[in-house]
């Protein structure tokens, strides 16, 4: 893992409120600085009109708060390598211009969704990986840095999948999510596939993870979607990660990711203030587990 300055924390802050001000607050109250910007007030950064960039602009300035990443829709589980190719170079070239009047170097990115009608070992690579050159080019040349994310797309399928888009893609690099292997199938082993291991798969490609995202979570077979938890408390051997991170002398950026389904009430805003108690008690527990694995947060 290629040091940055200093170990610093942040998290996906549209988990604590949809509105741009409840995100700043929120990250204040948990003594941070930044930001990773997904969506505000539900659209993402590239797709918000430019008046209301602006005014995201102004609010950061006046906060003293930055977006360290820009959370991306670009290649995600949402599109596939078989959509028409502009679309995707649309949302670049829209992408671009906002980091850098931003000051964000940092832009996380997938590698579209797995085909389920195919094998893994017919995903369409050359297809895959042609596209991500142009799109990793397409930011190295705007002086940015692309991360690529093991979701449920191509490169999440295995650590061996993630080795193989990088040998085909210079210059990108990985944003490792604890939390996405415990329920992802291992693809590199026959069906009926095993989930993966988080710390198995970190550790087969950390030297090439410059970023963290933190999310845990329990996998039941018999369960539809995948049971969120608290960090440390469910399968994303997130405990192993962040002592591995401390005792190699991580210095990149950690961000949140909770995941955690805010409990229905019949008033919006306990609803919401659920939210965000819940986004700043995960961050404040991301800081005890660092704090026991023996990292300096001063």
């Amino acid at each position: 893992m290629k040091a940055t300055k200093t170990m610093y924390l942040t998290g996906f802050a549209d988990e604590a409120a949809a509105d741009l001000p409840t995100q700043i607050k929120a990250t204040q109250e948990l003594g941070w600085k930044n930001i990773e910007c997904r969506k505000i007030d539900g659209v993402n950064l590239h797709d918000l009109d430019e008046a209301a960039f602006d005014r995201v602009c102004e609010q950061l300035a006046e906060a003293d708060v930055r977006i360290n990443c820009f959370g991306s829709a670009i290649a995600n589980w949402a599109c596939s390598v078989n959509d028409p190719f502009e679309d995707t170079l649309d949302c670049v070239k829209r992408a671009i211009p906002r980091m850098q009047r931003l000051n964000t170097s940092m832009i996380r990115i997938m590698s579209y969704r797995v085909e389920k009608d195919r094998a893994a070992d017919d995903q369409q690579e050359d297809e895959r990986f042609r596209r991500l050159r142009t799109i990793t080019d397409l930011f190295l040349d705007a002086g940015l840095q692309p991360v690529h994310e093991n979701c449920m797309n191509y490169g999440g399928m295995g650590w061996t999948y993630t080795l193989r888009m990088l040998d085909a893609v210079p210059g990108l690099k990985l944003v490792f999510d604890t939390g996405n292997p415990c329920f992802t199938p291992e693809y590199r082993k026959p069906e009926p596939h095993p989930r993966q291991s988080s710390y198995d798969f970190f550790r087969q490609v950390r030297d090439h993870v410059c970023y963290i995202h933190i999310k845990d979570a329990v996998y039941r077979p018999d369960q539809p979607k995948p049971i969120h938890t608290m960090p440390g408390e469910g399968h994303g051997d997130v405990r192993l990660v962040l002592a591995d991170l401390v005792r190699e002398g991580y210095q990149g950026g950690i961000s949140i990711e909770p995941h955690l389904a805010s409990v229905h009430h019949t008033d919006e805003s306990d609803a919401n203030r659920n939210a965000y108690d819940t986004y700043v008690a995960y961050g404040r527990r991301l800081m005890e587990l660092l704090a026991d694995a023996g990292a300096d947060l001063n």
